[in-house]
């Protein structure tokens, strides 16, 4: 996140775009709720009618996968009706020309042929934001989980940009994280192209750095996702590390994801429970879980926070850390001789220059965000107040395009995916829990009352979705959350293996799958 999440009950405009966040993020939303009982205005973009679409003043029903269209169509309107804020754009920003120039031909009624927004209300979107004094933006996977998931964050981007609604207190670009602590993974070198602290991997400083730390030469250049390594199992690679993700069940196209793990001459699984994915390891180490575990973990607004034990660890649980630097010292990689979390955390530090001013001790309030560049430097609350790392903010000129895959008369249905509030992702330790399972049992197929009708289907009766990857039966709950024409279920439920069916493409930058769009037909059981 660009601002601190205390700034979330602070802008006088509010674009939530992609996002459930009282379901995904429900403390989170409190602030959010507390802004708009104030005097805060809320648009949300989403093709269900969540909890906050019906909190909002504006709600703009998109069709799936059409997220630029839409904020073409907003980004043409705030320069039409003169609300481009020239100065930042001259003080602060680079290659807006073009952009302004591309934006031209992007009128509301071609974003709402496309988005089935009405054109008036994109048009009353775009000005609202455009003038506030404050307006900010929240997002979350549904804007990213696209083939054009990178253009849908950087068309927020040029948003935010056009009308200087960035490096001020109740403004910004905001991503949700999805999960506990995926900034500090990404902190740590968790993503294929960069070192720890966002250093890029060709960066020939970068490369020196840690082949010195490991003791051995290391290729410049970006790394393979995880999409590359599943399609490679059983190729160039036959060994494979799962720790702490329940892939089986959480990634795309299952159908290849099984055939991937089942291709693979040993497979280690790292985990507090014996998963899905875990039925097809080799060998599964048990990890210590929060609980039970000194730590560190970032969270989305980039504040750093101290774990403590709570209490001792069941059975022959290890710490994942203690795992990982023991599998490398007994394959004789030198550079994990750590004795506690905290020798992981300190080297952490004086290795990423985002986090260079801090140590385990500093961070045992958790009153720090990055970054934190020395040791007498307060923290960075907010991003971008006197300019951005690379001098100046870039305009991209982006296009629209369509989804991977799109309806048709075999597949007329389009059907997206998310989260519900009692499951927590793949329900590896909610789905343990009988208080949550009396909240929500099993997972079902969201239909309008209109579609069930016109397909022959009944309330609490079973149908049969399919895409192009597979098949799989699931209950019908008739409601109208969500469009007609648009049917939504989780992907929490193993038994319900809602992942048989995505699949369709991935975004060429980031290999992020379409989870958000796969076309479908839906016939009664």
């Amino acid at each position: 996140m660009s601002n601190p999440l205390v700034d979330m009950e602070k802008p006088d405009v509010i674009f939530a775009i992609g996002t459930n966040m009282t379901e995904c993020h429900p403390v989170a939303a409190t602030r959010l709720k507390k802004a708009i009982a104030g005097q805060a205005k809320m648009i949300v973009a989403d093709p269900r009618r969540i909890r906050l679409a019906e909190l909002a003043d504006l709600y703009l029903p998109i069709r799936v996968g059409s997220d630029v269209a839409l904020l073409l169509g907003m980004a043409h309107v705030i320069q039409r009706e003169g609300l481009v804020n020239e100065s930042f754009i001259a003080e602060r920003t680079t290659e807006a020309e073009a952009f302004l120039e591309h934006i031209k031909q992007f009128t509301p009624e071609w974003a709402a042929g496309i988005t089935g927004v009405p054109a008036r209300d994109i048009e009353q979107a775009a000005i609202w934001y455009g003038e506030a004094d404050r307006g900010a933006i929240y997002y979350t996977l549904g804007i990213t989980e696209h083939i054009c998931g990178v253009d849908n964050v950087q068309s927020l981007s040029n948003l935010a940009l056009m009308t200087g609604h960035i490096g001020r207190e109740g403004t910004g670009v905001n991503p949700m994280r999805g999960q506990n602590n995926i900034q500090g993974a990404g902190d740590c070198g968790a993503v294929p192209a960069n070192f720890p602290g966002f250093q890029p991997c060709h960066d020939p400083a970068s490369v020196e750095k840690f082949s010195k730390l490991y003791q051995t030469p290391i290729d410049p250049g970006k790394g393979i996702t995880k999409v590359t390594a599943l399609n490679e199992c059983g190729k160039s690679i036959h060994a494979m590390m799962i720790d702490g993700e329940n892939t089986v069940v959480s990634d795309p196209d299952r159908n290849h994801c099984e055939h991937a793990l089942k291709s693979l001459k040993h497979l280690v699984l790292i985990d507090l429970f014996r998963t899905e994915t875990a039925e097809f390891a080799d060998v599964v180490l048990p990890a210590t879980a929060w609980g039970e575990t000194d730590g560190v973990c970032t969270n989305t607004e980039r504040r750093v926070q101290r774990l403590r034990a709570a209490v001792p660890p069941v059975g022959e649980a290890k710490p994942d850390w203690w795992i990982v630097s023991q599998i490398a010292q007994r394959l004789g990689v030198p550079g994990f001789e750590f004795e506690s979390a905290k020798d992981v955390f300190n080297e952490l530090c004086s290795l990423s220059p985002i986090y260079a001013g801090l140590d385990w001790d500093r961070i045992d309030k958790g009153e720090y965000q990055w970054p934190v560049p020395d040791k007498d430097h307060p923290g960075t609350p907010m991003l971008h107040q006197k300019g951005f790392k690379n001098g100046r903010g870039i305009f991209r000129v982006i296009g629209y395009r369509d989804p991977a895959e799109v309806v048709d008369d075999e597949y007329p249905v389009w059907l997206t995916t998310g989260r519900r509030l009692e499951a927590y992702h793949t329900r590896t330790q909610t789905g343990r829990s009988a208080g949550i399972d009396y909240l929500l049992p099993g997972e079902s197929l969201e239909v309008h009352p209109d579609d069930a009708a016109a397909w022959n289907l009944v309330d609490g009766g079973s149908c049969r979705l399919r895409s192009r990857r597979g098949s799989i039966e699931i209950k019908v709950k008739t409601t109208d959350q969500s469009p007609r024409g648009t049917v939504f279920a989780s992907f929490s439920f193993a038994e319900v293996p809602i992942n048989v069916l995505t699949g369709s493409g991935y975004d060429p930058v980031t290999e992020t799958a379409e989870l958000k769009v796969c076309p479908v037909s839906v016939e009664p059981v």
